[in-house]
């Protein structure tokens, strides 16, 4: 007797974009017009070649997948929900009505209709977006992060409580944005300039602190029971110019047509002795799970005087070939295909259980309504 052959598993990708996609005009520009030689590549993919990148990558490996983009559309995410129900999310939904603030209510929705989806619950993805707290949550619980203050306002404290020099960030963004060169302050007046900056570009609150002039690491994280560390990024900031601070400003990060996005090299694996490898992973694992990440994060992390420092945690980061988290995972020996099997394997092991079985009907409400005689 013939065996029955196993359905795959569907996989849709989720994303939502609207609007213009900046790096297709970045087709359009000539390298030999920037006024400086760029080391790496300015034509970089589009969101959508990456995101089919990820769709091609999970069929090769053996799953029915598609790439859907919400459009800012709940309809169209109801239908995903409900009418095309899948076996699990690729979650890479980041915004929604262009509110940041909403991508963990996105989350929420695959729980209350209890679909499995990659990567962290709606928890987490509210919680590492807040700064502030995140920081304090770490602290708590014994993970160094570099000493801080929340203002509310563009006004210096007369006792700030700080030493300089510090780095200044809008609270609620993410992936370095309003991290500039400008984000480095060396005394009171150039805190002051750059608050105002902050609070009109960005609002408030800002977070300040104490600027570790040291080894930066992106560290990332994955797996769930228990979690893995994988290989360290180090980053090397020795070419930059004189006037820009060693730091991962937003142009460093995302903007191919700046020269700082071509001096800022990834090291992988980082240089580590073994025992401050080992500090520097046990720190990462207790982030990752104090903020309650799950299947992937990377953890960005500065050493002082070998003791890492936790900067950030950063729950579903960037899975593009040939960035950070991706980086890691190679080194690690996973190809870019089996990575992303295994964040979906992740996810599947949280499929739900069937729902229950429906109680039996009660009688009617007054069938079981005892009325107590009169007392005689």
């Amino acid at each position: 007797m013939e065996q029955p052959v196993e359905r795959k598993k569907s996989v849709i990708v989720l994303y939502n974009y609207v609007g213009e996609d900046w790096y297709e005009k970045l087709k359009e520009v000539d390298p030999a017009t920037l006024g400086f030689e760029p080391e790496y590549p300015i034509h970089v993919s589009t969101l959508k070649e990456e995101y089919d990148d990820i769709v091609r990558a999970l069929r090769r490996v053996g799953y029915r997948a598609r790439a859907v983009n919400l459009e800012e559309d709940l309809k169209k995410l109801e239908r995903v929900l409900k009418r095309s129900r899948p076996d699990v999310i690729f979650n890479l939904v980041e915004h929604f009505h262009d509110d940041a603030d909403l991508e963990p209510a996105i989350a929420a929705m695959f729980d209350l209709y209890r679909i499995p989806y990659t990567g962290a619950p709606a928890f987490a993805l509210s919680l590492c977006q807040r700064k502030g707290l995140t920081k304090h949550l770490l602290l708590d619980n014994g993970v160094p992060t570099p000493r801080f203050k929340m203002l509310h306002g563009p006004t210096v404290p007369k006792r700030l409580g700080l030493r300089f020099p510090l780095i200044v960030k809008p609270s609620w963004e993410d992936a370095s944005y309003g991290v500039e060169k400008g984000s480095v302050v060396r005394d009171r007046e150039q805190l002051a300039e750059r608050l105002k900056h902050v609070c009109e570009d960005f609002g408030v609150p800002i977070l300040v602190e104490e600027f570790i002039e040291g080894r930066e690491l992106h560290v990332s994280v994955w797996g769930n029971d228990p979690p893995e560390v994988l290989p360290p990024i180090e980053f090397d900031f020795s070419e930059l110019p004189a006037d820009h601070p060693p730091i991962i400003s937003y142009a460093a990060k995302w903007n191919p047509l700046e020269e700082v996005y071509h001096r800022v090299h990834a090291i992988c694996p980082a240089s580590l002795p073994k025992r401050l490898l080992q500090r520097v992973e046990k720190v990462a694992i207790r982030a990752y799970e104090i903020t309650r990440c799950r299947d992937y994060a990377r953890i960005d992390i500065r050493l002082r005087d070998n003791k890492p420092y936790v900067l950030e945690v950063n729950p579903n980061p960037d899975i593009t070939e040939g960035v950070s988290f991706m980086d890691s995972v190679e080194q690690g020996g996973y190809s870019f295909d089996q990575a992303l099997a295994r964040i979906v394997e992740f996810a599947l092991e949280r499929e739900p259980p069937p729902p229950p079985e429906p109680k039996p009907d009660l009688p009617p409400v007054d069938t079981l309504i005892r009325v107590r005689p009169p007392e005689s």
